[in-house]
């Protein structure tokens, strides 16, 4: 069973930090690319950030994030990161995990055929 699982969220204050973790079992996810999507309250959700290890370590960026948050992984472990920096009241979303094998734009949902549960990050102002 395929599971992705994420961790490290909670409450901080505006410019603070935190580091979200997600943890892949179930199956190879070496090939794969892995990506953090949140989604506020009313708000569709949106893509944040991707990571995947073809030829080298290889990233995407929203606008929104970009500078200010960083993904890493650890492919071996099945294992990717996200660090927030910089952290503002619009940040503030249920953070999801996901995996798949895009073929046209990491930026898709509909490119993502795995889903953790989703974690909350509130930003206080």
């Amino acid at each position: 069973q395929v599971q992705l699982v994420e961790s490290g969220g909670g409450l901080v204050q505006t410019g603070g930090s935190l580091r979200l973790s997600c943890a892949a079992s179930g199956r190879t996810f070496s090939s794969a690319t892995m990506g953090w999507f949140r989604q506020a309250p009313g708000k569709q959700r949106e893509f944040v950030a991707a990571i995947n290890w073809r030829g080298g370590a290889n990233t995407l960026y929203a606008d929104s994030v970009k500078g200010r948050f960083t993904i890493s992984g650890d492919n071996a472990k099945n294992r990717v990161y996200l660090q927030m920096n910089s952290l503002k009241p619009e940040d503030t979303a249920v953070y999801y995990c996901a995996a798949g094998w895009p073929t046209t734009d990491w930026r898709y949902r509909s490119e993502y055929a795995y889903w953790g549960q989703g974690i909350q990050v509130t930003v206080s102002s």
